[in-house]
């Protein structure tokens, strides 16, 4: 059984990442890209499904461990009856191939090591060829081949691969798993001690550019670290997380594959970067969502692969018998083909995020703007899937409407502020027209609080962004109203929920509950200053913070009863939402005046 979602570490190459357990052991690992099949894929199944692991003769847990200051290379300690032993592991920036590089240092004493190492390609499934050749590892099966290079002696015995070593003070004992596509020539062998000084003057260079100067210093680095790390570099895309089908819901059936970029993100992730002076990264991710969002308007989907992939079928690993035996697992996302109105919001709220720090515009991209734009104004009123991707009937979602409103409000404000030429009458005719009918339909005032969709008695916590998009101001008594509605309703121990999901019926067409939203916390923090509440805000936000496990890390969400973190790992939105409001509560202004000036009407 895989250890609990919070013992788990990240490296990362900016092509893909792995997961290194608090035990040592590698657990989930796809070559060559984040969206690649696994060759280590036990977390979602057992030590059958591939695994790595390095670690003291006597196994167990660690006794501690942490990243290399400001970096992704992971640091873990056993301390043993023999002495105390230090593992290094860090994933080099992407060169010839892709390399795990992990080192093995002696403390104290002299500590019997043991290595185990289980290639399983294509998601565990396919055990491969292997031989010695070169003093070094091979191993291929189909289009993957890798190696393992290292000066202990290696042994074979049930399909996998075994050394036994030990080290005192001062040793340094290097393994190095290196992967390339079995049609391609050998790759040249990684420098282990090279890599890993050549990996944190990477990760120090790039932190240089940091800019923060309030009192959440080590969360907000750390979280933007984490962002990086989930960055396809060729592409500039960022994807949601580095996992697939870890469980929303213990046992159940909430599991989804999160290895794809999301289009709401786009506005949040560009607020996180620019915001701390990653401005380079903030361009990458614009020069992609233009990309991803070019053709047909009416075709734009809510995700795309990481290299903007359109067609993303879903189907199920019916081998892997899931984390906690929870099924099925899936690849790829039958979500991409939702209607989703919010994304036509989030795409121009995002591309006017940029326009306003000053990423330079051109002809092209608001020519595909403009054609958004006459998209959404003749879909604005279609009732969709919301931005959950419920997987039950279409409603009039509140937040869609209100997306769609601050889609035709960027246009106005880009004509208005930067003098982009267009209809601007009628953009604001229609916008004006759309925040009528949220206003009259979408508010519940027997309950002073906005609703999930036009009629429901459900909340939905996407609601608190209401007054952040700008579509009230946050004095508005509606926006305290609905505050205060969906900490009574959507709370469990003071973490949110994004919805109920038995309310109007069951709104999402699933069996069962999930755990809270974790970024939807991090969003009533957000509010919760807003409205003038700080003293609240913060500790909200800070008792978030506890959430994240030992090496700063947060998941998708959090199961309040059993204290544990659930969804896939990390989660960009998780660490976008920390940043973002540790932003937010470190300024004297609301979100609101710190993104756009429209929407009291």
């Amino acid at each position: 059984m895989a250890l609990r979602i919070e013992e788990y570490g990240l490296l990362g190459d900016l092509h893909t990442a792995a997961l290194v357990g608090s035990d040592g052991s590698v657990d989930w690992l796809c070559l060559p890209r984040f969206d690649a099949p696994a060759c280590f894929a036990a977390l979602l199944g057992d030590e059958r499904n591939g695994f790595w692991r390095l670690a003291p003769e006597s196994g167990g847990r660690c006794s501690r461990r942490r990243y290399r200051g400001d970096s992704l290379i992971l640091e873990t300690e056993w301390d043993t009856p023999d002495g105390t032993v230090r593992l290094i592991d860090t994933m080099p920036p992407r060169g010839e191939a892709a390399d795990v590089v992990r080192v093995v240092e002696g403390v104290s004493g002299r500590v019997p090591m043991r290595m185990a190492l289980r290639l399983r390609f294509d998601y565990g499934r396919v055990v491969p060829w292997v031989r010695h050749r070169d003093g070094q590892l091979a191993a291929v099966a189909g289009p993957d081949a890798a190696w393992l290079h290292t000066p202990v002696a290696l042994s074979g015995e049930d399909f996998t691969t075994y050394a036994e070593f030990s080290v005192g003070p001062g040793d340094r004992v290097p393994f190095v798993l290196t992967y390339r596509p079995s049609h391609e020539s050998v790759p040249k062998t990684v420098d282990a001690e090279k890599a890993l000084a050549e990996t944190e003057s990477f990760w120090a260079s790039w932190m240089s550019r940091f800019r923060y100067e309030g009192r959440w210093q080590e969360p907000v680095r750390r979280s933007l670290l984490t962002l990086k790390a989930l960055t396809y570099t060729p592409t500039g895309g960022i994807l949601a997380a580095a996992t697939t089908s870890l469980p929303e819901q213990w046992g159940g059936p909430r599991n989804w594959d999160y290895r794809f970029c999301w289009l709401r993100d786009a506005t949040f992730t560009l607020q996180a970067l620019l915001g701390t002076g990653f401005v380079a990264e903030a361009k990458a991710w614009r020069e992609w969502l233009l990309r991803a969002a070019a053709g047909d308007p009416a075709d734009l989907q809510i995700m795309y692969g990481i290299d903007g992939t359109r067609r993303l079928p879903e189907y199920t690993l019916d081998w892997l018998p899931g984390y906690e035996q929870a099924t099925p697992v899936r690849v790829g996302n039958a979500a991409s083909g939702q209607f989703q109105l919010d994304v036509w919001g989030e795409v121009l709220d995002g591309l006017h995020e940029a326009r306003a720090a000053g990423l330079h515009p051109d002809d092209e991209a608001w020519d595909l703007q403009a054609a958004l734009l006459d998209y959404l104004e003749g879909h604005w009123d279609d009732p969709d899937n919301g931005l959950w991707e419920v997987r039950g009937d279409r409603r009039h979602f509140v937040h869609s409407k209100v997306m769609a409103w601050a889609g035709l409000d960027r246009a106005v404000q880009a004509v208005d502020r930067f003098g982009l030429p267009g209809p601007v009458d009628r953009w604001r005719a229609t916008r004006d027209r759309i925040h009528a009918e949220v206003c009259e339909r979408g508010y519940d005032p027997d309950r002073t609080t906005f609703t999930q969709f036009y009629g429901a008695r459900g909340l939905d916590a996407a609601l608190l962004l209401i007054p952040r998009v700008g579509f009230l101001p946050w004095h508005d008594p509606r926006v305290a109203g609905t505050v205060d509605a969906i900490q009574r309703e959507l709370c469990t121990d003071g973490f949110l929920l994004r919805y109920d999901p038995t309310a109007d019926g069951g709104v999402d067409g699933l069996p069962g509950r999930e755990g809270a939203f974790i970024t939807c916390t991090f969003w009533l923090a957000d509010a919760l200053f807003g409205i003038g509440r700080e003293a609240e805000a913060v500790e909200v936000f800070e008792k978030l913070l506890g959430l994240r496990n030992d090496l700063g890390l947060l998941s998708e969400e959090y199961d309040p009863a059993t204290g544990r973190q659930m969804g896939n790992t990390p989660q960009a939105f998780s660490h976008v939402g920390l940043v973002n409001a540790a932003r937010h509560l470190s300024s004297s202004r609301p979100a609101r005046e710190t993104t756009v000036n429209g929407g009291e009407h």
